[in-house]
């Protein structure tokens, strides 16, 4: 189980925080927790990475709704099948430039900071969608998908910005009567990135990228369920002088005809006649592995549950395996001939076709707390 705490509580807001509550408390985290206000104290580091690692989850509504949905196991999940997820440094202080509108507040603060320098862009991602089968769900598959991706063009070269001189920021610096107070705002010649379009073709824009269509291979893992999204790093469009950036897949689960998924487990309707209900018999299920043949006990009644274990699906993080329930219904025929009316009416008031129930037919509501145990 996670040892990690709840995002909101470390941001201090609720669930229901605006996108801009959620701003602002994560400023106000960041500013008290901040490395050169806290030299050498590791648990302030360490909870100055801890917000802004829930900020980055909050603040993107993609990752807040799989959040929500899913707990750190969603949120984690995005940032490649299910490994565990990681901030450096530097990843952080270049959210500086958006929280604080330019640099860290500590560029002023402290005359430079842990987040003044150079920010490099990223592109924008894409999203697909992607359809999946039961039984490729059950099993994990390999799927190649085609993507139109901007890309760099070739002959397309960058040079060093003149305006910034490569640092990606603008920085002043004003005299206080509290000393010398230093500013940093981005560059908007090279928007962060330090570097400008130097050649390209004819043809290309100023953006120096194309769309070119590619064909990939992503590897699903087993378990995965409607809704979740997993992410190619470095698969999305490309940014001038920058890194790419990522691609997002949406997995969206085609029902089955005959099984019905419910979370990990997977649920089979059965209906046998009266005849086998009171006989027994030996009947074949459809199943994600191929079709099971399994044993139905004399005096089965409606409504029984049969439990294969370990038949359901695999838990995409890998914990457990669920199982296959099998609800049994006894086939009531609406319509009868003559001949079968007679045969029944003569059953009516045999002794074992009077309902005598005991401990071990179970009724509706233990067999739903067997079901949910």
């Amino acid at each position: 189980m996670s040892t990690k705490r709840d995002y909101y509580e470390i941001l201090g807001v609720s669930k229901t925080a605006t996108p801009e509550e959620i701003k602002k408390a994560y400023r106000k985290t960041a500013i008290q927790f901040h490395p050169d206000k806290n030299p050498g104290n590791k648990e302030a580091e360490d909870k100055f990475k801890e917000a802004a690692e829930a900020y980055e989850i909050l603040s993107d509504a993609d990752k807040r709704a799989r959040y929500d949905r899913f707990g750190h196991a969603g949120a984690n999940g995005g940032g490649g099948y299910g490994g565990g997820h990681n901030m450096n440094m530097e990843d952080i202080f270049s959210q500086f430039g958006d929280i604080f509108g330019g640099g860290s507040p500590f560029d002023s603060f402290f005359g430079g900071g842990g987040g003044g320098g150079r920010r490099q862009r990223k592109g924008s991602n894409l999203r697909i969608k992607l359809k999946l089968t039961l039984e490729e769900i059950a099993a994990g598959v390999e799927k190649k998908i085609k993507v139109n991706r901007l890309v760099r063009a070739e002959g397309v070269t960058f040079k060093t910005c003149t305006t910034c001189n490569g640092t990606g920021q603008i920085k002043k610096v004003v005299n206080t009567m509290l000393g010398q107070m230093v500013s940093a705002t981005t560059c908007s010649t090279c928007d962060g990135s330090g570097q400008i379009l130097d050649k390209r073709p004819a043809g290309v824009d100023n953006s120096g990228l194309v769309s070119k269509e590619e064909i990939l291979s992503v590897k699903i893992p087993a378990g995965v369920g409607e809704g979740m999204q997993l992410a190619m790093s470095g698969k999305g469009n490309e940014a001038p002088g920058g890194v790419a950036g990522d691609l997002l897949i949406l997995i969206e689960e085609q029902e089955d005809k005959q099984l019905k998924r419910d979370g990990n487990n997977l649920i089979y309707e059965l209906y046998i006649t009266v005849v086998d209900a009171a006989l027994g018999t030996s009947v074949e299920v459809p199943s994600v592995g191929g079709k099971v043949k399994i044993k139905i006990e004399p005096g089965t009644q409606s409504g029984k549950i049969l439990r294969l274990r370990g038949k359901g699906l695999k838990d995409v993080n890998g914990y457990e395996t669920g199982d296959q329930l099998i609800y049994v219904n006894v086939w009531i025929p609406k319509k009868l001939t003559a001949d079968e009316k007679a045969k029944l009416e003569s059953l009516r008031s045999a002794v074992n076709f009077q309902p005598h129930p005991d401990a071990s037919d179970k009724g509706f509501f233990e067999r739903m707390k067997e079901y949910f145990s």
